[in-house]
């Protein structure tokens, strides 16, 4: 099992930024793809981006690329996602997701998620 806790979502102006985090705790942390998703109300729960175990890959939504990056630090057991430049389009709950493989992360086929983050952006 794997326990994905989010923080750092709140309420910005438009091109503002946030930096969110994941923590996992239970089992190794390190060979865990990890990424992260946003739902709006009504909507589907969308890709925003993932990154990869071992050798380093990060996968990003075309919406969110140039403006979000995600990292990951095994050492403290926690994801992040640096988000720049917000636009209201980005308004949704954050959700972080985990699972064996990447292909799986990115599909939105994880195993393990997080309960999110409502991050608010206003024009």
């Amino acid at each position: 099992q794997v326990q994905l806790v989010e923080s750092g979502g709140g309420s910005v102006q438009t091109g503002g930024s946030l930096r969110l985090s994941c923590a996992a705790s239970g089992r190794t942390f390190s060979i865990y793809a990890m990424g992260w998703f946003r739902q709006v109300p009504g909507k589907e729960r969308e890709f925003v981006a993932a990154i990869s175990w071992g050798v380093v890959n990060t996968y990003y939504a075309d919406s969110v690329k140039g403006r979000f990056t995600i990292s990951r630090d095994n050492a403290k057991n926690t994801v992040y996602l640096q988000m720049n430049r917000l636009k209201p389009e980005d308004t949704a709950v954050y959700y972080c997701a985990a699972d064996r493989t990447v292909r799986a992360v990115v599909a939105g086929e994880s195993a393990y998620w997080g309960q999110g983050t409502q991050v608010t952006v206003s024009s």
